[in-house]
C-alpha cells in the first residue's frame, strides 16, 4: 500500500470526489481531505491510499491535471515528520 499526496485541491472537494478521479485508474484503498480543525473547512490537499503497483500509473495520469478547475498536484507522500 502507497499514500498519494493531492494537493491544491479546490475547497468543495470531498472525499468522495478524491475517490472517484483516481478509481479510474487502478483500485482506491482510502481517500481523504484534510481540514481545518476549527473551521472545519477544507485546506486544500488530501491522500489517497492506493495498491503498490498502481502508484506510478496514477501519479504519471493525474499530477498537472484538472480537478473542479484547479490544477492538482500528486505525488508519492512522504513521511510526516515529529512535531517539536
Amino acid at each position: 500500500m502507497a499514500t498519494l499526496y493531492v494537493g491544491n485541491l479546490p475547497w468543495g472537494t470531498k472525499a468522495e470526489d478524491l475517490q472517484d478521479a483516481f478509481s479510474q485508474y487502478g483500485e482506491v484503498l482510502s481517500s481523504r481531505v484534510i481540514t481545518d480543525r476549527e473551521t472545519g473547512r477544507s485546506r486544500g490537499f488530501g491522500f489517497v491510499e492506493v495498491n503498490d503497483a498502481d502508484v506510478e500509473k496514477m501519479v504519471a495520469a493525474l499530477n498537472g491535471t484538472e480537478l473542479g478547475g484547479r490544477v492538482i498536484t500528486v505525488n508519492e507522500a512522504k513521511a510526516r515528520e515529529a512535531r517539536a
